[in-house]
């Protein structure tokens, strides 16, 4: 019957006393025995393509290239910023300023309208006191008219400001969504549906 397990042969190198009491504190140190800190050793060595021979690099040298690679990455985000954060921004701004326009725009209209409907209001209430008397008829159907006139005015002012409101709404949304960084994907999404519910949204 041959043998199931095959030997092991053990071998020796020699080493002065100060690598000795160095591998004597690596091995207290995480618990190993001296020749499985040889075996690990040589096997990173071995994988990480290391000549134990060069000399290590300084850490002036080490620092430099994580310096190196920050720089890189400013560069990177004042890239993006140039090509993508900075047009958003400006495209923001210009539909900032024509939502601003568009409601200084209505709110003119509107004023205008409701001094306009005031003047016939006046007018027609002048007329009716003048001729109450002879055109008690008329009087009513007036009355009437004045009544629907002032509700549809009402209503449109208020359906006005709704929409006023829900402009002013999207203006900050937009300016929100233009400020968040780089790494703000889930607030940019967030922003994004939030801007879409409030365009979609049912007068």
């Amino acid at each position: 019957m041959g043998n199931q397990h095959r030997k092991t042969i053990f071998t020796t190198i020699g080493i002065d006393n100060e690598t000795n009491a160095l591998v004597e504190r690596i091995c207290k140190r995480y618990s190993l025995k001296k020749g499985e800190i040889v075996k690990l050793a040589f096997l990173y060595l071995e994988k990480a393509h290391i000549n134990p021979a060069d000399a290590p690099e300084s850490v002036k040298t080490e620092l430099a290239k994580i310096n190196k690679r920050q720089d890189d990455i400013i560069r990177f985000i004042r890239s993006y910023e140039e090509k993508e954060l900075n047009p958003m921004i400006r495209t923001s701004h210009s539909i900032a300023v024509k939502f601003d326009a568009s409601v200084k725009e209505q709110t003119g209209l509107i004023t205008s309208e409701i001094n306009t409907t005031r003047e016939l209001q006046d007018n027609v209430l002048k007329k009716i006191s003048e001729t109450f008397n002879q055109h008690a008829t008329v009087i009513n159907n007036q009355a009437k008219q004045i009544t629907d006139l002032s509700q549809a005015v009402n209503a449109s002012s208020k359906k006005q400001e709704r929409n006023n409101n829900k402009l002013l709404k999207l203006i900050s949304l937009y300016s929100e969504l233009a400020t968040c960084g780089v790494m703000d994907g889930k607030r940019k999404e967030n922003l994004k549906n939030e801007i879409n519910d409030l365009i979609n949204e049912k007068q």
